[in-house]
C-alpha cells in the first residue's frame, strides 16, 4: 500500500500535536479536528485542514462517531489517527473507520477487541505461558457467586473494570465485609467510564512496580519489542512519571521475558504498536496487567533512548510498509531518559484545578523535550484530562536525566490554574527515586512526606 494522502487526526492537545508533528516530517496531508474549547489551540497552525466537530463536551465532539466519519469522508481522507484516549481502544469505530474505506492507525479491530477486554486479554496471556496472577473471570452479580471468587483469590482483593482501563473503576477490597459494596461503586464507575457493569476481581499486589514492555507489529506478521518503560510513578493508578530504562533491573532476568512477548505476538499477527504492562511484585515476581493497543502517553521515553519515531513507524506500518523497512536492523539503546506529566492540578489532593493560562511558559534545553497543547491564554476545561504538557529529558545516565528534568520543571513557568511540578519535583528529589526504589505507592508517599514536613515547620514557627 502506498502512504497516505491525507490524516484525519482525530484527537487534541499534546498527542494531536505530536501526531501532526509526525506527519508533517513525513510529507503527509492533515485534517485536524477541534471542538468549542481547542479552536485557539496552537498545534491546528501545523494542520493542512482543520475542521470544526462540536462543543466543548467530549460526547459532542471527539467521541462523536457519526460526526468524525462523516468529516473524514467530506475532506476525502484515507487514514485516521486516533492517538491515545477518546476513540483510540473502541473496536467498533475501527471498524467503521476500514468499512467507509480509510485506515485506521492501529491495530485490527479484532486485536482492540481481544485486548480491550480485560479477563479475556488475561486468558490468552495465560495461554501463551506470560506470567499471569490469580484473578476470575467476570463476576456473576449474586453475592454468593462474589464472595467465593474472592475466596479462591485470597484478600487483599483488587475490583477492575473488564471494559477499560486509565485507573477508573479500581478499587481495593480487604475483607469479605466490604466487598459487595465496592464491587457496586466499581460497577457503578465503570457503567459511567466504559458503558459497561462488567468488573472482574485480582489479588491486590502491595506496593508493585509498573513495568511496561513497547511492542511494534506490520501487517505482514513481524512483531519486535523496543525495551521496556518503569511507569510505577502514579496517583490515582494513572501514571505521572515514566523512564526508559526500567531501573534497577537486571537485564538477564527482563530480556527473556521481552523476547517471549515479542514472539509471542508476532506469531499471533499483532499489526501495530502496543503495550503489555506487567506488575513487578516486591518478591519478583512478574505479573501480566494489561495489554494496549494504541500509541501511549510515555512512548516519548522509548523514542529518545532508541532513536525511533515511533508514530512515523507507526503510520508506516499502517500503510503496509514491513518492518525490516521501517526499522534498523538492530534497535540498540542509548542513555536515559525521563517524562513527568504536568497537570493542573491541586499538587497535594491531585485534583483538577480548571482555569485560564494566564502564563503558560515551557522550559526550552537541549535534550529536553516538551510535548504540550496549549498556549497562553488558552482556558483549561473541566471537559478533557487536565493534562498540560508532557517534558521530557535525556541524558548519558539515570541520575543526569533526573537533574535535566528537575532543572526543566523548575524553568516551567505556569499561571491561572494550579499544577502539579511542586509534587513532580518532590518525587524526582526524592531519596527512593534516585535509588530506583519506585512503586505505585511512591508518588502518595512522598507527597504526604512533604505536608507532614511543611506543616511541622509551620508549628515549630
Amino acid at each position: 500500500m502506498s502512504m497516505f494522502n491525507k490524516v484525519v487526526v482525530a484527537n487534541r492537545g499534546a498527542v494531536a500535536a505530536r501526531v501532526l508533528r509526525a506527519l508533517d516530517a513525513m510529507g503527509i496531508p492533515s485534517l485536524a479536528l477541534y471542538s468549542d474549547a481547542d479552536r485557539h489551540a496552537p498545534y491546528l497552525e501545523m494542520a493542512s485542514e482543520t475542521a470544526h466537530i462540536g462543543a466543548a463536551p467530549a460526547r459532542e465532539s471527539y467521541l462523536n462517531q457519526d460526526r468524525l466519519l462523516e468529516v473524514a469522508r467530506r475532506h476525502h481522507a484515507d487514514a485516521l489517527h486516533p492517538g491515545y484516549g477518546f476513540l483510540s481502544e473502541n473496536a467498533g469505530f475501527a471498524q467503521r473507520v476500514e468499512d467507509a474505506g480509510q485506515r485506521f492507525i492501529g491495530p485490527s479491530p479484532r486485536w482492540i477487541d481481544a485486548m480491550g477486554h480485560k479477563t479475556r486479554a488475561r486468558e490468552l496471556a495465560a495461554r501463551h505461558g506470560w506470567p499471569v496472577g490469580r484473578g476470575s473471570d467476570v463476576l456473576a452479580r449474586d453475592p454468593d457467586s462474589l464472595l467465593r471468587a474472592a475466596e479462591e483469590i485470597g484478600y487483599p482483593i483488587l475490583v477492575k473494570p473488564a471494559a477499560g482501563g486509565g485507573g477508573i473503576g479500581m478499587l481495593p477490597a480487604r475483607s469479605s465485609s466490604e466487598l459487595l459494596e465496592v464491587v457496586e461503586r466499581a460497577a457503578s464507575m465503570a457503567e459511567r467510564g466504559f458503558a459497561s457493569r462488567e468488573v472482574y476481581l485480582e489479588r491486590l499486589v502491595e506496593r508493585p512496580r509498573h513495568v511496561e514492555v513497547q511492542v511494534l507489529g506490520d501487517r505482514h506478521g513481524s512483531v519486535v519489542h523496543l525495551y521496556e518503560r518503569d511507569c510505577s510513578v502514579q496517583r490515582r493508578h494513572q501514571k505521572i512519571i515514566e523512564e526508559a530504562h526500567a531501573p534497577a533491573l537486571q537485564r538477564d532476568r527482563l530480556d527473556p521475558l521481552l523476547a517471549r512477548i515479542g514472539q509471542t505476538l508476532s506469531t499471533l499477527g499483532y499489526d501495530s504498536l502496543g503495550t503489555v504492562e506487567m506488575l513487578l511484585a516486591p518478591d519478583g515476581e512478574f505479573l501480566f496487567l494489561e495489554m494496549n493497543t494504541r500509541l501511549q502517553v510515555e512512548h516519548g521515553v522509548t523514542e529518545e533512548i532508541t532513536g525511533i519515531d515511533l508514530v512515523q513507524a507507526q503510520v508506516r506500518c499502517a500503510a503496509g510498509e514491513r518492518l525490516s523497512d521501517v526499522l534498523p536492523a538492530e534497535v540498540r539503546t542509548n542513555g536515559h531518559a525521563v517524562q513527568a506529566r504536568v497537570y493542573a492540578e491541586d499538587p497535594r489532593r491531585f485534583l483538577p484545578s480548571p482555569g485560564t493560562l494566564t502564563a503558560f511558559l515551557p522550559p526550552s534545553a537541549p535534550h529536553v523535550r516538551v510535548e504540550t497543547g496549549y498556549r497562553s491564554g488558552m482556558d483549561v476545561t473541566p471537559h478533557y484530562d487536565p493534562l498540560l504538557a508532557k517534558v521530557i529529558a535525556w541524558a548519558p545516565t539515570r541520575a543526569q536525566a533526573i537533574e535535566r528534568l528537575q532543572a526543566a520543571l523548575g524553568e516551567f513557568a505556569i499561571a491561572g490554574v494550579r499544577h502539579n511540578i511542586p509534587a513532580l519535583q518532590a518525587i524526582l528529589a526524592s531519596d527512593e527515586f534516585g535509588q530506583g526504589d519506585v512503586h505505585t505507592g511512591l508518588a502518595m508517599q512522598v507527597v504526604a512526606r512533604q505536608h507532614n514536613d511543611a506543616t511541622q515547620s509551620k508549628g515549630e514557627a
